[in-house]
C-alpha cells in the first residue's frame, strides 16, 4: 500500500481558475491603488486593463463584492469601498484570532512542497524589502498567502481572513511612507519558518508578531 504522505508529495500542485487569476489581478490593481478608493467599476474597462474575459471578470467582482472590497450603491453601479481608518484596529483584532488559527493548522497539516514554498515566498520577501522593490514584495506577500491558506485546510477561516487580508494590504500600500517593508519582511519570515518547521506553538507566535508589527503601523497611521 502506498502511504498517504508519498500521495500527497506526488500530487501537483493545483491549476488557478480563470476566475482565481482575475481576482488575484483585480485585487493588485485595488490594492495598490491603480483603481482607487471609491472609482466606478466599468466592466468593458476592466477587460481592457487586464485582458481577462468577462466571465472570470464578472465571478471576481462577485467575490469582491461579498467580501466588502466592492460595493454595490443604488444608481451608481459597482465602486471600489473605501479605506476605514477608523475601524482599521478592529479589523485587525479579528485577523489575528483568525491568522493564529490558519498558522497553527498550516503547521501541522503542510505537505513538504508547501513547507518550501513558504519559505522561497518569504525569502523572495526579504530580498525585495532590501531592494526596495514594493511590487516584488507586495507579489511575494500575495503568493505566501496562497500557499498558507493551502496549507492549513481550513477554507472557513481562509474566506473569513481574505477580506481582511486584501483590506490590510491596501491600508499598507495607501499609507506606506508610515510603514518598514524591511520590518514586514523580517516578521513574515518568522511566521512562514515556523510553519515550515512544523511547530504550532511557534506559528501561533509568529503569526502574532506580524499582527503586531500591522497594529503598530495602524497605530502609527491614525495617530499621526
Amino acid at each position: 500500500m502506498v502511504s498517504s504522505k508519498k500521495i500527497e508529495r506526488s500530487l501537483p500542485p493545483p491549476k488557478l481558475r480563470a476566475a482565481d487569476i482575475a481576482y488575484d489581478t483585480l485585487e493588485n490593481l485595488i490594492v495598490t491603488l491603480q483603481i482607487a478608493p471609491g472609482a466606478p467599476i466599468v466592466e468593458a474597462d476592466l477587460v481592457e486593463m487586464t485582458g481577462h474575459g468577462r466571465t472570470p471578470l464578472r465571478e471576481a467582482l462577485m467575490r469582491m463584492t461579498s467580501n466588502g472590497l466592492i460595493e454595490q450603491m443604488p444608481r451608481r453601479g459597482l465602486i471600489v469601498s473605501d479605506i476605514e481608518a477608523a475601524e482599521h484596529l478592529t479589523l485587525i483584532e479579528t485577523r489575528r484570532v483568525l491568522d493564529q488559527l490558519i498558522a497553527q493548522s498550516a503547521a501541522r497539516k503542510a505537505t513538504p512542497q508547501q513547507r518550501k514554498d513558504l519559505l522561497a515566498c518569504a525569502k523572495r520577501m526579504v530580498a525585495a524589502a532590501k531592494k526596495d522593490d514594493l511590487g516584488a514584495y507586495m507579489q511575494a506577500d500575495q503568493e505566501l498567502d496562497h500557499v498558507v491558506h493551502a496549507a492549513c485546510r481550513n477554507p472557513s477561516a481562509v474566506a473569513a481572513v481574505t477580506p481582511l487580508i486584501i483590506k490590510c494590504r491596501r491600508f499598507w500600500y495607501a499609507f506606506q511612507h508610515e510603514g518598514d517593508i524591511v520590518e514586514g519582511a523580517k516578521c513574515h519570515m518568522q511566521m512562514a519558518a515556523s510553519v515550515a518547521d512544523g511547530d504550532p506553538l511557534e506559528a501561533v507566535k509568529g503569526a502574532s508578531a506580524l499582527i503586531d508589527y500591522l497594529e503598530l503601523f495602524a497605530r502609527k497611521v491614525i495617530d499621526n
